[in-house]
């Protein structure tokens, strides 16, 4: 079994939308104003966040499929801004999954130090995340909303995808 990695914000659910609209309120620069985002963060009500934020193409059902397919030791790795954050993530994903491991990152960590990476498969939004990924002799897998012309790395659009390709 290979071990998986997925990401929470941008891959399972779409808490980056509503996040950077609300930055965008409050002219705070989410490129840019680092602390300023990081006290954005902090302040969130995540419960509400959560439970208001859509799934992204059927992330949690094809968590579940990828689960009984029995080809992964599947864990969630997280960056996290605050604990209200990382509880919020862990009761929610504690509702729906039984048994199912979540690794919570301070933001101001790698994820590449919170776990094995050689071999492992990270599924992450964001580019940078599956360059260090990468670099630390892991398999980078770019999960976004609609395919994207000339990904660096492998481009998938739905979780389940995962179970075809390893």
């Amino acid at each position: 079994m290979k071990n998986l990695y997925i990401d929470f914000d941008g891959v399972i659910l779409d808490t980056i939308t509503p996040v950077y609209n609300l930055a965008k309120k409050l002219n705070i620069d989410v490129k840019t104003q680092t602390k300023e985002v990081g006290l954005l963060y902090s302040k969130i009500d995540w419960e509400t966040l959560i439970e208001e934020s859509p799934a992204l193409n059927d992330s949690l059902d094809a968590i579940e499929k990828l689960r009984q397919s029995k080809k992964f030791n599947i864990s969630i790795l997280t960056h996290i801004n605050s604990l209200k954050e990382a509880k919020s993530k862990i009761e929610f994903l504690n509702s729906i999954f039984d048994d199912l491991t979540i690794i919570p990152v301070p933001k101001s960590c790698s994820k590449t130090m919170m776990t094995q990476t050689k071999g492992a498969i990270l599924v992450d939004d964001y580019s940078g995340n599956l360059k260090e990924w990468e670099e630390k002799e892991g398999i980078g897998v770019k999960f976004t909303k609609d395919k994207e012309d000339n990904c660096k790395y492998i481009n998938i659009t739905s979780l389940e995808e995962l179970i075809n390709l390893f």
